[in-house]
């Protein structure tokens, strides 16, 4: 199985000349590869000295979804590791995910465990040991509900099916990715490994985290948290519902997934944050706008079972649930 590592670089001269060299060591496996977004600080000065390291440029910063979109028609493999920079991968990480493609053909998308740099015996927020949706589509984690985040004490190392892998470390089939047409790349960043996830399910792929494989994730590398990154949460997040969920669910659960947008909305007003007010506010008239594109681009199956719990937003802020392993005690 012809394999590449591809990493998505926008002006991370700093955090290419940390954590590449690790890459480079641990993945002879594959072969080496970064999509340049445009970048103006010294990564392209850099990577021309990396022989190792294939570069492919983009004019300008297309984003996540369609930085790889475009990127990848360029690269020749069987699968895909989408990597971030800020990642350090382990001694022998990619062997567990190269098995369990070849094992299982239904297999479409993986991630390994994800765990904190900083604090190497945590699970990272992104993603952690792998991820699912409620009903209405707020993401969690085994190993992290909300800002939950649990220690790593091999409580989930197996391999399992998921809803989501995170796309700090994203391991996906070129067929698979082709078939599906890509990331959508109106989503610009955030929820678009979701979003790509859900369609894949609906496909009648399989998704899974394998917990014999282990990297260490910064998080929050490449984009800091502000008015933009809540806004393009929130936006995303109600057009992958528009796109995915099931016919007879449609309205009722977009509904109500606006109705506790709304609440929060409430909740930054009250504690004066109006700039991330005015951010869920703008996600949402962008939405309204959007709809009719986010129903024609709805496919022709949908799978009902794609949410673990029905309200993971309830189990966490009213049940005070802390810790995924809890949360199977729940009935949907």
């Amino acid at each position: 199985m012809k394999l590449a590592v591809v990493l998505l670089n926008w002006n991370g001269e700093t955090l290419l000349r940390q954590f590449l060299p690790s890459t480079l060591a641990h993945s002879r496996e594959a072969n080496i590869y970064v999509i340049d977004n445009g970048s103006t600080d010294g990564s392209l000065a850099y990577l021309k000295n990396q022989k190792e390291v294939t570069t492919i440029c983009l004019e300008k910063n297309c984003g996540f979804a369609e930085g790889y979109n475009l990127g990848l028609q360029q690269i020749d493999a069987d699968l895909y590791c989408l990597l971030n920079t800020d990642v350090e991968v382990s001694s022998n990480w990619l062997t567990p995910l190269l098995n369990a493609f070849t094992s299982n053909p239904k297999l479409a998308v993986a991630q390994p465990h994800i765990l904190d740099y900083y604090q190497k015996t945590n699970f990272e927020y992104a993603g952690a040991a792998g991820g699912y949706i409620d009903a209405l589509g707020y993401a969690f984690c085994r190993g992290r509900l909300f800002d939950n985040i649990e220690q790593d004490n091999g409580q989930y190392d197996d391999t399992t099916d998921i809803a989501w892998a995170s796309g700090a470390c994203f391991f996906i089939r070129k067929n698979v990715f082709d078939r599906l047409g890509g990331f959508d790349s109106r989503f610009f960043a955030h929820q678009e490994e979701i979003d790509l996830c859900w369609r894949a399910h609906n496909l009648g792929f399989n998704v899974q985290a394998i917990g014999a494989s282990k990297v260490y994730h910064i998080g929050g590398g490449t984009l800091p948290k502000n008015t933009f990154k809540l806004y393009l949460n929130y936006r995303n997040a109600l057009a992958m519902l528009a796109k995915n969920l099931p016919a007879n669910r449609l309205l009722i659960r977009l509904f109500l997934r606006m109705l506790l947008d709304g609440i929060a909305g409430v909740r930054h007003l009250l504690k004066g944050e109006f700039r991330f007010t005015g951010a869920i506010l703008k996600a949402h008239f962008y939405f309204y706008r959007h709809f009719p594109t986010c129903l024609k681009q709805r496919q022709n199956n949908y799978t009902t079972d794609y949410y673990y719990v029905y309200s993971v937003v309830y189990q966490v802020f009213i049940k005070k649930i802390k810790k995924f392993s809890a949360l199977l005690k729940n009935q949907r």
